[in-house]
């Protein structure tokens, strides 16, 4: 395993809407920015650490800097009459109490749980919901361990930003490995298990223990591959290097593939930035030492990311260090979508010319996709057939297995920034999809809402 004794201890330290102004660089930035993050940390989740702060941003680039824009909430995040209503409050010092009231039904608004994820992706059999798991495609199921849902820094665009809202419901998690066993036993079709949050490497590593060691166990028919969703690489790869149990934590990773699983590390770059320190480069390098492989993905996002350049740059650094890149997605639709979103037109036009720019290994990414209610969607192209622009689109997976790299065409638009914007081509009335996601809605939801009336929801979620 490699040397990290020219790490030093490395101390964590937080920063939230409580104490942000304790940041020694923002001593110099102009009140107008100070007072815009404390205006949208209100309503938006905010998180940050030292490791960002100190190695990541550029300071003398605020407010434009990416990664500051990626980490600290901005006032153009709210939508203008939100704005005025917070702001509002806080020109006549309010009491925080009603400032949070007036936050909470701005985030009750912005889609908390987009795809149908709760409704649509909750598994219920023989009148057990199981909550804190997603299973939306036939071969992966979703964990959320309880004590994972949180991360070492918050993204200013993120989809499961409702995990750290701490507004009561919304909140996916649960605490009972054995859940998971059970629902593999009855699923051998599922052959890859994602943990995911939050992040569930913020959690000791005893805690990744006892969630992975009824994977561990036995052999489980089907099950192949440990996935790990994480963005502990980017925002603090001393998880991985002096932490107190980063030693543990990759001993567990170790034992993971000697159990003839496949481990993969879902990591999370949105900036070729991110894979630049010293630190982090160490970090890619202990994991991979351990027979696990890295994947890299990333959403498309305004002010951050939006130029091809940063795209082919981090692509060719990650198969430098020795991790794949894997998927450009574009943001769902949820939380502060307006400040970030990217046109369809525009994500492709990125994509394509970063794709140009790199070699075959690079070209394992795929991209742009859209992670939509019926499936993971590709924008594949932009072309003419019979004199109709269209966009080309693919389901690269879907919520059933006979969509899975079915082919169909959209009008073109130039404002369309998510699948629900798009029409069907040539006078088509409905995507192919449709009945058949209606018909899934329809039996799901049900299933859902019994269970939900019958009380099953609050007596799970105490158990979660």
């Amino acid at each position: 395993m490699p040397d990290t004794r020219k790490f030093g201890k490395e101390e964590f330290r937080l920063y939230n809407r409580k104490n942000f102004r304790s940041i020694g660089q923002l001593a110099s930035m102009p009140r107008g920015i100070i007072r815009g993050i404390d205006i949208a940390a209100a309503v938006f989740p905010f998180r940050v650490n030292n490791y960002v702060v100190d190695e990541l941003i550029d300071w003398q680039k605020i407010p434009d800097d990416p990664i500051f824009r990626l980490t600290f909430p901005q006032l153009g995040m709210l939508e203008e009459t939100d704005r005025e209503g917070i702001e509002r409050l806080f020109a006549i010092n309010a009491p925080q109490s009603d400032i949070k009231r007036a936050a909470e039904r701005i985030q009750v608004r912005l889609n908390p749980h987009p795809a149908g994820q709760l409704q649509l992706n909750v598994p219920v059999e023989d009148g057990k919901v199981y909550y804190g798991m997603q299973h939306k495609y036939r071969e992966t199921v979703l964990y959320f361990p309880s004590q994972g849902q949180n991360c070492h820094a918050y993204c200013s665009y993120c989809f499961r930003w409702a995990q750290f809202a701490g507004i009561d419901g919304l909140k996916v998690m649960n605490k009972r490995p054995q859940d998971l066993a059970e629902y593999l036993d009855r699923h051998p079709e599922v052959t890859d298990v994602l943990y995911t949050g939050g992040d569930p490497l913020t959690m000791s590593t005893g805690l990744i223990r006892r969630y992975v060691a009824p994977l561990l166990d036995r052999k489980r028919e089907g099950l192949s591959t440990i996935r790990f969703g994480s963005k502990a690489l980017a925002y603090w790869p001393y998880r991985f290097l002096t932490d107190r149990d980063a030693d543990d934590l990759l001993r567990l990773f170790e034992q993971i593939v000697a159990g003839g699983l496949h481990l993969a590390v879902m990591a999370h770059f949105s900036h070729s930035r991110e894979l630049e320190t010293p630190a982090v480069q160490a970090a890619i390098k202990r994991i991979l030492a351990t027979g696990a492989q890295i994947r890299c993905q990333a959403p498309l996002v305004r002010h951050v990311n939006d130029k091809p350049e940063i795209w082919s740059d981090m692509w060719r650094k990650q198969v430098t260090l020795g991790a794949v890149p894997y998927y450009m997605f574009v943001p769902r639709d949820t939380g502060p979508q307006h400040y970030f979103e990217v046109p369809l037109v525009d994500a492709f036009r990125i994509f394509s010319k970063a794709y140009r720019r790199v070699s075959g290994l690079c070209r394992t990414v795929r991209g742009p996709s859209m992670s939509a209610t019926p499936g993971k969607v590709l924008i594949d192209g932009i072309t003419d057939i019979g004199g109709e622009r269209v966009f080309v689109l693919k389901f690269i997976q879907g919520r059933e297995p006979e969509w899975v790299n079915r082919i169909f065409f959209a009008r073109y638009d130039e404002t369309a920034a998510w699948l629900d914007d798009l029409q069907p081509a040539f006078g088509e009335k409905q995507f192919f999809f449709k009945p058949g996601l209606r018909l899934l809605k329809s039996v799901h939801s049900e299933r859902f809402a019994q269970r939900q009336r019958e009380g099953i929801e609050e007596a799970a979620l105490e158990c979660a």
